[in-house]
């Protein structure tokens, strides 16, 4: 649940780097169809107009039973979208893109503006703007929750100083090699759901196993799950939302039957969390150096 007293599906789709339109089109009919209710997308994806085809097909088809109200859509500010006036420009082109009259939940996907040196000064001043703005559009409705993407510690502290409302959601990286159990604490601290992407490590945590020889432990203690499902079922254990992407059926089936999977117990959680700080590592882009 949102601080706002919003339910949020804890399982959704995400479509980073799908941008090819039929199939686009074709991966979210298919989770529609098995179950998902959650679509992640941004507007630096490029993928909105190809969402927006597919999720309208389904509403409009009376075998499917699914209205508007029945998909959770999140959406996202881009970094070179930063700025009062233009993240307003930035939801009302999404708005039309997915062809719906609101967004259930609408990110700054990036601490700073694009173009600029991460210690650039101004970075505070364009997402303290647009900020103001999306707790604007969440006045109005256009977007039902707003929050952030990629934001450390340091970036949701500052916060504080000028945001009348609190982000009511965190997206960042996490998984079992970049933990990050003090933002981790901070946003259940203060109320912020958590909601991890790249929990793969894009792909690298189960199709190298020299990688994480733990998970491989792991796995050979759970013979009912696989190791793409022990990293889900770790992101959700430790309070997060996951948003894996997928692009055939059998892979978007495997990912959201973590919600009828056993969690893993202590002694498997044990196995994921004795990796030294040596080892840690992300697979993607990490904001720690932006001003």
């Amino acid at each position: 649940m949102l601080s706002n007293g919003l339910l949020m599906p804890s399982v959704g789709l995400g479509t980073w780097q799908q941008r090819d339109p039929e199939t686009v089109q074709r991966v979210v009919a298919q989770a529609v169809d098995m179950g998902y209710r959650l679509i992640d997308t941004a507007s630096a994806y490029r993928n909105e107009q190809s969402i927006g085809r597919a999720l309208a097909q389904k509403f409009n088809d009376s075998r499917s039973n699914l209205s508007r109200k029945d998909i959770w859509i999140t959406s996202k500010l881009a970094p070179k979208q930063h700025g009062y006036d233009q993240a307003i420009a930035a939801v009302n082109e999404s708005l039309t893109n997915l062809q719906t009259d609101y967004i259930d939940l609408y990110l700054i996907h990036w601490p700073g503006v694009s173009g600029r040196a991460p210690e650039y000064p101004g970075h505070r001043k364009y997402r303290e703007s647009s900020w103001k703005a999306l707790e604007d559009l969440y006045r109005s409705g256009k977007v039902r929750a707003i929050g952030v993407s990629n934001y450390t510690k340091r970036h949701l502290q500052e916060m504080s100083e000028y945001a009348k409302i609190l982000p009511m959601i965190n997206q960042c990286e996490l998984h079992p090699l970049f933990p990050q159990p003090d933002l981790l604490q901070y946003c259940k601290d203060n109320n912020i759901l958590f909601t991890a992407y790249a929990s793969l490590g894009e792909g690298a945590l189960i199709s190298d196993h020299a990688i994480l020889p733990e998970l491989q432990d792991v796995s050979n203690a759970r013979s009912d799950l696989t190791r793409a499902q022990i990293l889900l079922l770790w992101g959700l254990q430790h309070g997060a939302a996951v948003i894996p992407k997928a692009s055939i059926v059998a892979r978007l089936q495997e990912n959201l039957d973590i919600l009828s999977k056993k969690p893993l117990s202590d002694i498997e959680l044990d196995m994921l969390a004795s990796i030294p700080a040596e080892r840690q590592r992300h697979f993607c882009w990490h904001a720690e150096s932006v001003s």
